[in-house]
């Protein structure tokens, strides 16, 4: 096996868990940005010892980082905390899988928003694999348990919670990968580890201090719930880098392609985990919209 489809693979399953945690701490224990928060304040000094440790090991210098490289950190940073966000407060909408899979929209969103503002070519195939996923979209935007009409349930705030951690998400993945790519070194897991150890650290600091303004208390109550936080951000790390690495080793279509494997942890996770029940409808939404991103992946 290729060290990329492990990378990936390995990913979502430290994504999954990562999200696990997060619901579990969302519920209750602190609110959705201290949830978003205990990601980064327990991953980013973890990051930032295995970028240290490396570069040591390797005898290589801190490489120089350019003023591109710190806007495409900052815009991803700041894309991939409003994500997260969105997602977690999904979880208080809908069942684990269900925003799992709303999240999983990033890979059709990134097609539009490169056809729409970079002018990107799609094909009638890609064109066919978005309508597909538009279906599950529909089929997923209806909450359980609720008469909605059809315009209600695709303008809910659980849809809109989803569609838009895939937009964030996408551009999180697009910029980090530019932010990477200004870094003059061949060696794949260094420009992972300096790019990630930057993007963390920015992110620990902007969130304190805006838990600090605007939530007074959240940051005791990360420190509090420590136990299960560190694990947050120790997942969050090692998903990150394994993320990070894929990318700079393969096309980010072919990386998406085998992340798609977190679908089935997902709904693991959902059953046996939260004990969730997935109605048939939301079952064959997943179905239409995991078929459309393992199509999109395939033709683009």
């Amino acid at each position: 096996m290729e060290l990329w489809i492990a990378a990936a693979a390995a990913a979502a399953l430290f994504q999954t868990a990562r999200f696990m945690l997060q619901k579990v701490l969302s519920i209750g224990v602190l609110s959705t940005t201290g949830s978003t928060y205990a990601r980064f304040a327990y991953g980013a000094p973890a990051v930032f010892l295995v970028a240290v440790a490396y570069l040591w090991t390797q005898s290589a210098s801190v490489p120089v980082l350019n003023a591109s490289f710190w806007l495409f950190a900052w815009i991803g940073a700041l894309a991939q905390i409003l994500a997260t966000v969105c997602v977690v407060a999904l979880f208080r909408q809908r069942n684990f899988a269900v925003g799992i899979t709303f999240k999983k929209t990033e890979v059709i969103l990134t097609a539009i928003v490169g056809v729409l503002l970079f002018g990107e070519h799609v094909t009638l195939a890609g064109w066919g694999a978005i309508l597909i996923g538009l279906v599950g979209v529909m089929l997923l935007s209806r909450t359980p348990g609720l008469q909605q009409g059809f315009w209600t349930s695709l303008t809910s705030r659980a849809t809109a919670l989803g569609l838009g951690s895939g937009l964030l998400f996408a551009f999180s993945a697009t910029t980090y990968r530019a932010a990477s790519l200004q870094i003059a070194s061949e060696d794949a897991f260094l420009r992972a580890a300096v790019t990630l150890a930057c993007v963390t650290g920015s992110q620990f600091f902007a969130m304190a201090a805006w838990l600090r303004v605007r939530e007074p208390g959240q940051l005791t109550a990360v420190w509090r719930a420590r136990r299960v936080a560190v694990w947050v951000g120790l997942t969050s790390m090692a998903g990150s880098l394994c993320w990070f690495t894929a990318f700079t080793l393969q096309t980010a279509a072919y990386v998406k392609a085998v992340g798609q494997i977190e679908l089935i942890f997902s709904m693991l996770a959902s059953v046996l985990f939260f004990k969730e029940t997935i109605t048939a409808r939301e079952l064959t939404g997943i179905g239409f919209l995991s078929l459309s991103i393992l199509t999109f992946v395939l033709v683009i």
